[in-house]
């Protein structure tokens, strides 16, 4: 069962004295978490007033953090989005739906192992698939042949050797 909250990034510090607060996202692009009217903390739901990108990070205006000591105390707090609020382009997928999927063998059907992390390398991700043995497959797709989040596997295609 897919959760209804997924996490987003993690509130790594505050900015300046109105209370704005600095979120490191977990997402592909930092703009991604600006679209969202509402953030949930600790699963309760929370009002955003403004969001912009600075760097690689996300500033936020929460409704009720009016000041630097109202943020101070959201520090170390992990940030999710409501899952029915995000809309993904056709093929793309949560990470968390991903974690735990079968991984098999495009032209063997043999099962090769769980998905069990991402690694975002500069290239691309790299999926890390542990089964008999590890296997790191880079997530492009001339080695992803089908993702089946609902039929809970993933089909790839290795080269020789791998």
């Amino acid at each position: 069962m897919k959760n209804q909250f997924l996490e987003a990034g993690e509130i790594v510090n505050t900015h300046g004295i109105q209370g704005e607060i600095k979120i490191m996202p977990w997402t592909d692009t930092p703009d991604f978490l600006c679209d969202f009217k509402t953030l949930y903390l600790d699963g309760e739901p929370r009002k955003v007033l403004s969001a912009r990108v600075q760097k690689n990070c996300v500033l936020v205006r929460l409704e009720g953090v009016n000041n630097v000591n109202a943020a101070m105390v959201l520090k170390g707090k992990t940030v999710s989005i409501a899952r029915a609020d995000a809309k993904l382009p056709e093929g793309r997928h949560f990470l968390a739906d991903l974690m735990g999927l079968e991984v098999r063998n495009a032209d063997t059907d043999e099962i090769l192992g769980i998905l069990t992390d991402v690694l975002p390398l500069p290239a691309n991700q790299v999926y890390v698939v542990k089964g008999e043995r590890e296997y790191l497959i880079p997530a492009v797709e001339e080695f992803l042949i089908e993702t089946n989040v609902e039929g809970g596997y993933l089909r790839v295609r290795l080269l020789e050797g791998m």
